[in-house]
């Protein structure tokens, strides 16, 4: 009941968030050239003409005549420039969107992949911003770019699509549009050039575009827009308080105890295939601990019906009937299959679960499949299990003996009259530690306990009194009532601490993955919680990398075979599996969306001969959960190279235009000194020549520094900009940068501030000291001359320190403040005056943009002069 409650409160919080938020309409296409564009374009016209505010945020037509056409009449939002790689390239400009604020926008190819240097990498991240503030999105996509249909459609075209669109995105859809055309119309467009270029048209049709892709694709396209009216369906009623009616094909098979699972499986397979649905076994957790070889059955059937192409769900609970009905009606099931059982007396009784649906009218079909009972000899382990066993009626017996110890004494000595508490009490005692069976039979002993104990006559079991006789048998119910729901709030805690021992666990598990930030340590983690709760020996081994993984000496060769088919086959193998299974490893592998990233091995003791459905369970959710951390990891590794790369390039530019902007005034001033020394210096007095000497060896000294810090800078640049990274004390960087900075401008003063307790940073040494001396440099230009340049050292927490560097001169302006940054921003102080040292700025931000940390300029104390602040991690890729 409180999962079917947390189902209906996200159905009414996520129906809410879409309806007050942006609503996203898409159309949906199995393949380019369907006509996505045009028919947005055409709703976009109709309402236009109907008096909505529309615009066109990015339309891209292809070169299509009959598309550009539907854009005549619709006001366009002017699309914005950015510069890549030395290219002019066009993307939304969703700032220029928010601001016009339309009631609609259409937003073209929701997949697509923004030029980097935009604000989001993904143009399904801008529409999501466009939702957020209000704005309703038009917006087209190829069922190719749905993200966890990636590898289907990998199986079926043999093309990996790499821009996708994550599923949850698109729990904001309000309308979903199905944009279809028969294949044999989709190839004639092709070959007409409706869709691609004459010199693209062939390769198309030799590889995405043949008829078997296309119908794929197609058929693809129409079950996702099914599975969202089906779900918009539901949400719909569940919001009204209706009972959803299900639209989707998916038969649900109840396994229950007496009855043949795996003929239930089989039979629930028979019909799920002819009816072309998807089915799903389940089974509750209650009758799974009824016995070894019931589990074993009930744990057999799961297997198989995971073999044979079926989903498995195990329901926890009592009350069979609610609890199924709830299950079937948030999942949107359209057949429910139950065994039929016999008919008898009892039935009135004690009703079977289909009598206990059919009450509540459900919304779906039931169907009663006669399937054969389980044979005799079944039957008689089933007696068996129904007695008390040796140690239970040990514990029965001896917590009789103890109450009626604890009665007489209260009766004695304690002047206790209703000694009927005490049994009572123990009745309950039994019942929280035992079974149902042990509970009535202790009720039962404790009543005729009472009775030959302490009503009278004594030691009989007669009664003399009409009042003892009311008194025992009130005593007798109140012991079967206690029992019972001792009994039943047992069960109940047991089932709920099973259910919640799974997402403790897990829950513990992604919180370690969360704070590991390297594989080593992803590896680390996921091995000793794998180990901690499964109690075995873990192995894992990461495709492609040397970085993490455990030692292949641990596995035979035969092993060692067994994990690689793994690897490849994306399956399970080795012990309790169907593949290789004498191995003494379980080998799973580590899946993505994606791509495999390894396998996991785990060694079970000997002791261990199977496995049951929950076990299972929980093993492969660990090692999904390893496998999103392993690659979480490597996309966050991948994005620091690609930002690494990004600032490189950042960094060759200002270098390569610094070259030819700043080497020029010293090149000047050394040329023109030398050319009036050569032919004015017979008219020239000694204090000129000096003069002028002295000028051509301070801008050689300049020239000559600048070009070494150039070749050296240029160098890591040319190398991928590769930070060889090491431990330096932030002392010890700021002490060589104010050294050098004496060196050539003695009369500069600087006073250094640090921080109580040393700290040390793990960074490029000759970079980051780089950084700081052009700072220094560019303050030293513009601070009073006797008044210092002030460096402060601040570690701001455990993770970052920070370097500030403070002048007392005329300061920046705050709209200017961010700028300084810029290439070429003139501005007649620092690094773009006449005393520049052709570095600036612009690399100085790019080095810490390398080290992934973070610079900015604002006014420094009493608002007087210019403040540059260095934030840096600590240790950031150690």
């Amino acid at each position: 009941m409180t999962e079917h409650r947390n189902i209906k409160a996200d159905t009414l919080l996520q129906h809410v968030q879409r309806y007050q938020s942006g609503r996203l309409t898409v159309f949906l296409g199995a393949a380019p050239g369907v006509g996505k564009t045009y028919a947005m374009l055409m709703r976009a016209r109709d309402l236009h003409q109907q008096g909505q505010d529309i615009v066109i945020g990015y339309v891209e037509a292809h070169g299509r005549t009959e598309t550009e056409s539907l854009r005549v009449g619709l006001s366009e939002i002017p699309l914005k420039q950015i510069s890549y790689q030395g290219h002019s390239l066009v993307e939304m400009d969703i700032d220029a969107v928010l601001k016009r604020k339309p009631a609609i926008v259409l937003v073209d190819e929701f997949a697509h992949q923004n030029v980097p240097g935009s604000r989001h990498s993904k143009r399904w991240q801008d529409v999501n911003e466009l939702l957020d503030a209000g704005i309703d999105v038009f917006t087209t996509m190829n069922i190719q770019h749905l993200e966890s249909l990636n590898d289907v459609v990998y199986q079926i075209t043999g093309v990996r699509v790499k821009e996708t669109v994550p599923d949850r995105v698109l729990e904001r859809i309000r309308d979903i549009r199905l944009i279809d055309l028969p294949v044999n119309e989709l190839l004639e467009r092709l070959n007409q050039g409706k869709v691609y270029v004459p010199e693209q048209t062939a390769q198309a049709l030799q590889g995405f575009f043949n008829i078997s892709n296309l119908t794929a694709l197609r058929e693809l396209a129409i079950q996702t827009v099914a599975g969202y009216v089906d779900v918009d369906v539901r949400e719909n009623f569940m919001v009204q308080g209706q009972i959803p009616v299900p639209l989707n094909n998916h038969v649900l098979i109840l396994l229950e105890e007496r009855v043949q699972p795996e003929a239930m499986v089989r039979a629930g397979c028979r019909l799920a295939e002819k009816r072309a649905a998807q089915w799903t076994v389940v089974a509750f957790a209650a009758d799974k601990r009824n016995g070894s070889a019931h589990v074993k059955a009930v744990d057999d059937a799961f297997n198989l019906a995971r073999q044979m192409g079926g989903m498995t769900e195990t329901l926890y609970g009592q009350e069979k009937a609610r609890i199924l009905n709830d299950f079937a009606v948030t999942k949107g099931i359209a057949t429910l299959m139950l065994p039929q059982q016999k008919i008898s007396v009892l039935n009135h009784l004690n009703p079977s679960i289909a009598q206990q649906l059919m009450k509540k009218q459900p919304s779906y079909e039931l169907s009663i499949v006669p399937v054969r009972q389980k044979d005799r000899s079944a039957d008689k382990q089933h007696l068996k299990g129904s007695f008390l066993s040796v140690k239970e009626s040990l514990f029965v017996v001896l917590t009789t003996c103890v109450s009626i110890a604890i009665a007489w004494v209260g009766e004695c000595f304690l002047g206790i009259e209703e000694l009927s508490v005490i049994f009572i009490t123990a009745v309950v005692f039994v019942a929280s530690k035992t079974r149902m069976l042990a509970a009535v039979s202790s009720a039962l002993l404790f009543f005729l306990a009472y009775n030959f104990f302490f009503i009278s006559p004594e030691f009989t079991l007669q009664i003399s009194a009409h009042q003892g006789v009311v008194t025992v048998i009130a005593f007798l119910a109140a012991a079967l009532i206690a029992s019972r729901l001792a009994s039943r709030l047992r069960e109940q805690v047991v089932a709920l601490k099973t259910a919640n021992s799974h997402n403790s666990i897990m829950q513990d598990l992604g919180q370690k993955l969360s704070m590991a930030v390297n594989l080593e340590q992803v590896i680390q983690h996921g091995q000793q919680s794998l180990e901690q709760h499964l109690h075995a020996q873990i192995w894992i081994s990461l495709s492609d990398s040397t970085e993490a993984g455990n030692d292949l000496s641990l596995l035979t060769e035969k092993e060692k075979i067994s994990a690689e088919w793994t690897r490849k086959n994306h399956q399970p193998s080795g012990r309790f599996t169907q593949t290789l299974m004498e191995n003494e490893w379980m080998f799973l592998p580590l899946l993505t969306s994606r791509e495999s990233l390894g396998v996991a091995g785990i060694k079970y003791p000997a002791a261990v001969t199977a496995l049951n459905s929950e076990q299972k369970h929980l093993m492969e959710s660990m090692v999904d959960y390893i496998a999103q951390a392993v690659y979480r990891t490597q996309l966050t590794k991948e994005l620091e190279i690609a930002n690494v790369n990004s600032e490189t390039e950042k960094l060759r530019s200002a270098l390569l235009s610094s070259v030819s902007h700043d080497l020029r005034s010293p090149l000047a001033s050394m040329i023109g000194s030398a050319d009036t020394l050569m032919h004015y210096r017979q008219n020239m007095n000694d204090e000129d020549q000096n003069s002028l000497l002295q000028a051509i060896h301070i801008e050689g000294e300049r020239l000559d520094r600048y070009i070494q810090n150039l070749l050296d800078m240029t160098r890591l640049g040319h190398e991928g900009l590769s930070l060889k990274r090491d431990w330096i004390g932030a002392d010890e960087l700021v002490g060589s940068a104010v050294r050098r900075m004496k060196r050539y401008m003695p009369e500069t003063l600087v006073s250094v501030i640090l921080p109580a307790e040393p700290v040390s940073l793990f960074v490029h040494a000759a970079l980051i000291e780089q950084a700081v001396f052009n700072v220094l440099e560019n303050a030293a230009k513009f601070s009073p001359q006797g008044v210092p340049v002030e460096v402060e050292v601040l570690q701001l927490n455990q993770e970052q320190v920070q370097i500030v560097i403070s002048d007392q001169g005329e300061g920046i302006p705050e709209d200017e403040r961010n700028r300084i940054f810029d290439m070429f921003y003139t501005m007649q102080r620092g690094d773009r005056g006449q005393y520049g040292t052709g570095l600036g700025l612009t690399i100085v931000k790019a080095i810490v943009g390398a080290h992934m940390g973070q610079i900015s300029a604002e006014s420094a104390q009493n608002s007087k002069g210019t403040c540059i602040r260095m934030t840096l991690p600590i240790s950031h890729g150690a």
